[in-house]
């Protein structure tokens, strides 16, 4: 396996905010736990990532050059709905 260089790391983390990095590691782990094929794993992913969203200081989401998202109250907002959605999805889930 050929070690991906910290150069490209640094150069895409210095473009983004954590909002977006967190994006980008929400939607990579979506693909990991959609293998698994179960509905309690996905929202215990959910709600793992909206607290993330929720929790992380508002001054780490300012936008960058490259941020997905304009203001620090819609990285909020996305974190409360995970938070909000998932325990409903848990608690109905059968496996």
């Amino acid at each position: 396996m050929l070690p991906i260089p910290l150069q490209v790391i640094d150069g895409f983390l210095l473009k983004v905010n954590l909002g977006d990095a967190l994006i980008v590691g929400f939607v990579l782990g979506l693909f990991a736990v959609a293998t698994q094929r179960s509905r309690k794993l996905l929202t215990l992913h959910l709600i793992t990532f909206g607290a993330l969203f929720l929790l992380a200081p508002g001054s780490l989401y300012e936008p960058q050059e490259l941020s997905l998202l304009t203001s620090i109250l819609q990285y909020k907002m996305i974190g409360l709905i995970l938070l909000v959605i998932s325990p409903v999805l848990y608690t109905t889930a059968q496996k």
